[in-house]
């Protein structure tokens, strides 16, 4: 098994040094955390799927499939990929037409500064928090592979990413997203073809699918707690700096909607692989102690030693791939709407330097964080989850209206993040996520119609106000 390792690490290091050569053309932050925004078509739809195409559709999604069936994966691949397609039809254009450098600028444009560092305090997290996702996942592949003990495993993964993520920033991550996208559905598909021809063909194959396990909408949860499961990953991950870096980075916005469309149903299909592969999965390998390694042990149990070696090495570079574009979400949004905002004369050399030291102190909590998880699919639903609801909404007020001004802005961030706590951690309700964003949407509602009202009411009294200056008094 050595050799494998081997041959994996070997992997690793070429994409390394491919990162590693093209980061030499970084010169500044701008191409550091959106590659100068010249990213072209190809590159950008490789490099969205690369970087959703991560640990919770190979590792988690599949190893929930494996063990409850298709209504795990409502999240992943199905609500994942709405996601994407909200941000094609919706969200792509007016974001890149802004020419922000992060979603964290939007906060700071259209309401003030406060709410800017408000709104970057509640994203942060979510970053961080889909890095120790990753790193739980690049450990689990390696574990399974050499049977090495998972601390170890995600330690290691841990040194190599900073490694990674600090030389390459977007400009060299766009780079090795292609080469990884590619190899990966490479990997993936010869996967299926090869499974599917050890069972004996695609009927034998289709025979071993418990009906069962193929409901996605089981009758025994509630309404809302389906529409709690898809609203998180569509709502919550539409905002997701992660994703918002890749269209902001592209050279137009029609280059960003064509591009975030074609991720999308490239996404769909070969995510969709993975799901097939859960299903029949405790028929292919029954009684595994640890649902997450199941798609790295059917490639073990079914490839030959060269394809595994080729298989593996694509999905621990896919993980680099969305490990790298999530510390360096973290460092950007710190760097350029917190650091930045307080010290606006620094160069861009000096934010450049800030932001790569954010992705070696972030890199090390997400870390921690890996080691004391439960798991994959829980990391990365408290990651789409965490100050979401407050974000999506203050972001489509903000892109698509003139309604509210910063104090409704920050009330709907604040009631969103303190409804989702106390219905996840305190209360344990069966739909925190719904709750939030509820709660958000009626904050800015609210604030925003007392903050026109007030106004209009003092010059209906004085006569002191015309009416059009009342009414954008909040604004």
């Amino acid at each position: 098994m050595n050799w494998l390792l081997f041959g994996i690490a070997v992997y690793i290091v070429v994409q390394l040094i491919i990162g590693l050569a093209v980061s030499r053309r970084v010169r500044g932050e701008e191409d550091y955390i959106l590659a100068g925004r010249n990213v072209g078509f190809l590159l950008a739809t490789f490099s969205i799927f690369a970087t959703w195409f991560g640990a919770e559709t190979c590792m988690g999604a599949a190893g929930e499939i494996y063990t409850d069936g298709l209504s795990a994966g409502s999240r992943d691949p199905f609500g994942y990929t709405l996601c994407l397609g909200l941000m094609a039809l919706v969200f792509a254009v007016p974001l890149r037409r802004r020419r922000f450098n992060t979603l964290g600028d939007l906060f700071r444009t259209r309401y003030s500064p406060g709410v800017e560092r408000l709104a970057v305090v509640l994203m942060v997290p979510t970053s961080v928090l889909w890095s120790a996702a990753q790193i739980r996942a690049f450990g689990q592949v390696l574990s399974a592979t050499g049977d090495i003990p998972l601390v170890t495993t995600m330690t290691i993964a841990t040194m190599v990413v900073i490694v990674y993520s600090v030389a390459g920033g977007m400009l060299a991550d766009v780079v090795t997203d292609f080469v990884q996208g590619i190899l990966l559905i490479l990997g993936i598909v010869v996967l299926l073809i090869v499974v599917v021809s050890h069972a004996g063909g695609i009927q034998e194959f289709a025979r071993t699918v418990d009906a069962s396990r193929l409901n996605l909408f089981p009758s025994d949860v509630s309404p809302i707690a389906h529409l709690e499961t898809w609203l998180v990953p569509i709502c919550g991950s539409v905002v997701a700096q992660e994703l918002i870096s890749r269209v902001l980075s592209c050279k137009t916005p029609s280059v960003a909607r064509r591009s975030c469309f074609a991720a999308t149903a490239l996404y769909f299909l070969i995510a969709l692989i993975p799901t097939l592969l859960g299903l029949v999965g405790p028929h292919l390998l029954p009684g595994l102690d640890h649902a997450e390694q199941f798609l790295p042990r059917l490639a073990q149990a079914h490839l030959a030693p060269f394809l595994y070696v080729v298989f593996a090495g694509a999905l621990v570079s896919a993980i680099l791939s969305t490990i790298d574009s999530a510390l360096l979400a973290a460092a950007s949004l710190t760097c350029e709407n917190l650091v930045a905002s307080v010290r606006p004369q620094l160069s861009s050399r000096a934010r450049l330097r800030i932001s790569r030291g954010g992705v070696i102190v972030f890199g090390l909590i997400a870390w921690v964080l890996a080691l004391e998880s439960g798991g994959i699919f829980e990391l990365v639903e408290e990651a789409s989850a965490f100050g979401s609801s407050g974000v999506f909404t203050v972001v489509v007020f903000g892109l698509f209206t003139r309604l509210g001004g910063p104090l409704a802005a920050a009330a709907a961030l604040i009631t969103g993040m303190s409804v989702w706590l106390w219905g996840h951690y305190f209360a344990q309700i069966e739909w925190p996520y719904v709750s939030s964003l509820l709660a958000a949407i009626a904050a800015y509602a609210i604030i925003s119609s007392v903050g026109w009202a007030l106004p209009t009411i003092f010059a209906a009294g004085q006569n002191s106000r015309q009416p059009d200056d009342a009414a954008r008094a909040e604004n």
